[in-house]
């Protein structure tokens, strides 16, 4: 599974080790304004380098957090809003991409039409369901919501056979729970039954608002008790986000007719060849125990609860897309309640990002051909390899790791493939239609032409070409099973990278970003994979107890975090990308020596602070933030990344070179000593 820096476009050049000495008037990359220099840095690193930034920018109603990389990708959504209504008011060849991405805008832009067509677009829908009679017709209802890009049950998707990962293969992946986390269904703390209440109060007034309650002639309330019992059974079977992070436990590939046998209620047979895979052999179940839950839910339910199940799923599915009383109830829940956001984007945002989401690629290339030019893709590669050669002396230079270990280790850091600002050949969507009839059938088509797209990889050798982020996203991935980095154009912008500055303060943000993605491969998940992408262990069995050790000493550092009163930080869930963050400081400031010794760098005080001042303000001011408690409580649930405060005080207590720039010493809060610091890489 990819790995994302979490969250940041565009640069028209990027730093080097071989350019010449700063220039006089370069800045230091520091901007005081985002300091609180009255916080301590030695007990409040954040507050220092970013309590002026938070003051500056208090959070709107619209949003639930917004950072410095938000408030990136909140200027680069304007320049595509830019592109995509000069497009929208021009005339198209019907059929040309302009004329798809024009009518996509348009269609989502027209509220008036919206708002005649209220619940038409989802009525044909959920009459076939509502009139579902037999067991056959259930099966074939759910293969054909799985064709419209709806989900209930389980997902199908495609990936590397983690044991022949130049092959791509068919994966069955646990889903089909409204909302995304198990744990919302299973925990009982106040917090967590308050949000299932507020699910049920919008699944209800969905219900009546589709007219699916008044077609079968049943409450809503009803609906929604057999919905959530039904969604509850599912929650119980699903593996929780810390084993999802184990590869091991994820890849279970097995001969199709195993899979029929162990699930004869699914019907897997007829799945496969209506969906698209008339001839699979194998494919990777990838939690087995969830998949003869579901086989257990379709011999036991009740079929109206199962028709209730899949028409929920696709009023839910269609609820952004149709008439302000479906957007407007959708958002109360998951806007507000799950978040503590108080009012909708503008919907010119939310319509930008969908044309993003169906037709990427297109929008992509149009943005780097006006924000990203060539040269700045052949700066950034330069800078990735400065940084390879800091994690190789790295490596080298490890107390712990055998030689042997060692030199492994190199191998698969030098074969790391590394892809930078945009794809070299851009996605065909010749085959994507989009017309009039209703802006939520658009979404549909673009859901067909996706699964079809995403099938034709299916027992082919893997794309190792193919990006998985579009270039206009403020974001960068790490993929094991093609060890490849990625960092679209769109990161490639302040604050990742200032062109202006000196390169200490860009080696401490985007060049702590290059390591942290490198360092997904050495983390707990990708140090699994070998250099080619398979799932193998290429350790000596001591080093990777040795590895064990020092990461747990991460865990147990940010079990003890708390982010809000009562609630802990989940050191297991996050492990990854805090070691990535760790792994990227180290990597990152070693390179920066480098170029100190190559003369590339100001080695004197600039606005006051030296080259290592500056490297650690300028990977703090990445993640400026505000955020409300909900949406604090929502990410410590499922995201696998720290909450943007502790990447800063929660990771940097481990960094000497850190403790050393700002005097740190005993009796600071941000101290920690050495024998309790986590260093691997």
């Amino acid at each position: 599974m990819k790995k994302f820096v979490i969250l940041a476009g565009c640069a028209l050049a990027l730093f080097t080790a071989s350019k010449p000495v700063p220039a006089p008037n370069q800045t230091s990359g520091i901007d005081r304004a985002n300091m609180d220099t009255t916080a301590n840095p030695a007990d409040d690193f954040y507050q220092y380098a970013c309590g002026g930034w938070m003051k500056n920018h208090p959070l709107t109603a619209e949003y639930a957090r917004y950072g410095s990389f938000d408030k990136l990708a909140e200027e680069n959504q304007s320049k595509l809003k830019e592109l995509i209504t000069t497009l929208a008011t021009q005339q198209h060849a019907a059929g040309s991409i302009p004329d798809k991405i024009a009518t996509l805008y348009n269609m989502g832009m027209d509220s008036v039409k919206l708002q005649q067509q209220g619940a038409a677009p989802i009525k044909p829908l959920l009459e076939v369901i509502s009139k579902l009679a037999t067991k056959k017709q259930i099966q074939g209802e759910l293969i054909t919501l799985h064709k419209n890009g709806i989900f209930p049950f389980f997902e199908l998707t495609t990936e590397a056979d983690y044991t022949n990962s130049k092959m791509t293969i068919a994966w069955l992946y646990q889903g089909g729970i409204g909302m995304g986390q198990r744990d919302y269904y299973l925990e009982n703390d106040d917090h967590t039954k308050e949000i299932r209440a507020k699910y049920q109060e919008m699944m209800t007034k969905m219900f009546d608002l589709s007219g699916y309650a008044k077609l079968t002639k049943t409450p809503a309330a009803k609906l929604t008790e057999e919905v959530m019992a039904l969604e509850t059974e599912l929650a119980k079977a699903s593996f929780d986000r810390v084993t999802l992070r184990d590869p091991h436990k994820n890849f279970n590939k097995m001969e199709l007719p195993k899979l029929v046998a162990m699930t004869p209620d699914v019907d897997f047979n007829t799945y496969f060849k209506s969906i698209g895979l008339p001839n699979l052999k194998s494919l990777n179940v990838a939690q087995p125990e969830f998949i003869k839950a579901v086989q257990n839910v379709l011999k036991t339910a009740k079929p109206n609860a199962i028709k209730a199940y899949f028409a929920w799923n696709v009023i839910s599915t269609a609820a952004p897309y149709l008439s302000e009383d479906f957007v407007t109830t959708n958002f109360a829940f998951f806007g507000k309640a799950m978040s503590g956001r108080e009012v909708m984007r503008p919907r010119w945002k939310r319509v930008v990002t969908t044309i993003n989401g169906s037709l990427g690629e297109a929008v992509g290339q149009m943005y780097v051909e006006k924000y990203f030019p060539p040269a700045a893709k052949k700066r950034m590669v330069e800078l990735v390899h400065n940084l390879q050669d800091a994690f190789a002396q790295r490596i080298q230079a490890s107390e712990w790791m055998d030689q042997q270990t060692k030199n492994t280790a190199i191998e698969k850091l030098k074969a790391i493939h590394v892809k930078i600002g945009y794809p070299d050949k851009w996605r065909d969507y010749s085959n994507l239609k989009v017309s009039t009839d209703s802006y939520f059938a658009n979404i549909l088509r673009s859901n067909q032409f996706d699964l079809a797209y995403m099938l034709n990889k299916v027992d082919k050798p893997t794309d190792v070409n193919e990006w998985l982020m579009t270039p206009q996203t403020v974001n960068a991935y790490y993929q094991p099973t093609t060890n490849e980095i990625c960092f679209p154009a769109a990161i490639l912008q302040p604050p990742f990278f200032n062109q202006q500055a000196d390169d200490a303060a860009n080696y401490g943000a985007i060049g702590v970003v290059i390591g942290h993605e490198m360092t997904h491969g050495f983390d707990d998940e990708g140090r699994q994979y070998d250099l080619t992408g398979n799932l193998k262990d290429w350790w000596q069995p001591e080093d990777s107890k040795k590895f064990d050790a020092r990461a747990s000493v991460l865990v147990d550092y940010f079990n003890n975090i708390e982010v809000v009163p009562g609630t802990k930080a989940n050191g297991k869930l996050t492990l990854g990308e805090n070691l990535a963050d760790n792994g990227g400081l180290h990597i990152s400031y070693v390179a920066m020596q480098n170029a100190m010794k190559k003369g590339d760098i100001n080695p004197e005080k600039m606005d006051g602070f030296t080259p290592a001042q500056r490297f650690f303000l300028g990977y703090a001011t990445v993640w400026a933030s505000n955020i409300r408690d909900q949406e604090k409580l929502r990410l410590t649930k499922l995201d696998p990344h720290s909450l943007a405060k502790w990447r800063v005080d929660g990771t940097l207590p481990h960094i000497d070179m850190f403790l050393e720039a700002f005097g740190v010493k005993p009796g600071d809060k941000m101290y920690l000593p050495k024998e309790k610091q986590a260093l691997i890489w």
